[in-house]
């Protein structure tokens, strides 16, 4: 092997493991949690790395971002991406996430539009996918997906095949996906179906390849360990979050999709 390709190759890789520092997510919170102080403090939304990891890589929101932007987000769902609950539009997870991104990433340019309809099930949203997905032409899509198959009583499992086509026909069409599961909510637990749809969310992704993010899990972490009561995160009507809720949701998602695209970055430079 001559020394001009080693030496090749060996730029690249420190090239490679360059971007995946710059890109490197801060600590996750591992130890006691602290109570919440008055005023809903980002430190109330610190989680541990086993719950917030997302299981995949994004390899198209990591080239993106070592080139220097821009990066383009597509976030479909309900209600609860919508903003339903939130004081104004501005303080829905997917505009509080682009805020955190651009802090995480300063230069890059970011859009996350918000593509999120009350009250739809999977079925609703697949149906239109071409138009508030396809036609954007995304890096990443976030599909939050499930919660109102649950509140509604149906089958969840009458929803694994809408989900896995959607999933399909993201990847199909070169995107990063990531799942975003149920809320952790008394009007969500209220539901014995809940639990059924969080299981075969978590098993479609992994079957998929796909990204998920746990928010089911990292809200019952703030909740468990009082970083948080149920009533910092969700509104009065049991289900939806309010501002404080969906900041700490989009914070901590933004630092998953960081771990993530920074986790791609590697994988990609190790097999050079």
């Amino acid at each position: 092997m001559s020394r001009s390709f080693l030496s090749r190759n060996s730029a690249r890789l420190a090239a490679a493991v360059a971007v995946a520092l710059l890109f490197a997510a801060p600590p996750l919170a591992n130890g006691p949690a602290k109570a919440a102080p008055s005023g809903n403090p980002a430190s109330a939304c610190t989680y541990s790395a086993q719950s917030a990891a997302l299981t995949a890589p994004l390899p198209r929101v990591s080239r993106q971002l070592a080139g220097g932007g821009p990066l383009r987000i597509v976030a479909i769902g309900s209600s609860s991406t919508a903003g339903a609950g939130a004081s104004g539009p501005e303080h829905s997870y997917p505009a509080r996430l682009a805020d955190h991104l651009r802090l995480r990433f300063p230069g890059v340019e970011v859009a996350v539009l918000n593509k999120g309809a009350n009250g739809e099930v999977g079925a609703e949203m697949l149906r239109r996918f071409q138009r508030d997905v396809m036609d954007e032409k995304p890096d990443l899509v976030i599909w939050q997906v499930g919660a109102n198959t649950v509140l509604k009583g149906d089958d969840p499992y009458a929803a694994e095949v809408v989900i896995r086509t959607g999933i399909r026909k993201l990847k199909a069409a070169g995107f990063d996906v990531v799942l975003m599961d149920l809320q952790y909510a008394p009007a969500m637990l209220s539901k014995p179906q809940h639990e059924q749809m969080q299981t075969l969310i978590a098993r479609v992704a992994e079957e998929e390849g796909v990204g998920l993010f746990h928010r089911f899990a990292v809200m019952r972490q703030w909740v468990q360990t009082h970083q948080a009561s149920m009533t910092d995160l969700v509104g009065p009507d049991g289900i939806h979050q309010n501002d404080f809720g969906y900041d700490c949701i989009a914070r901590s998602l933004a630092t998953s999709l960081q771990e993530a695209a920074a986790r791609s970055t590697t994988d990609i430079a190790q097999r050079r």
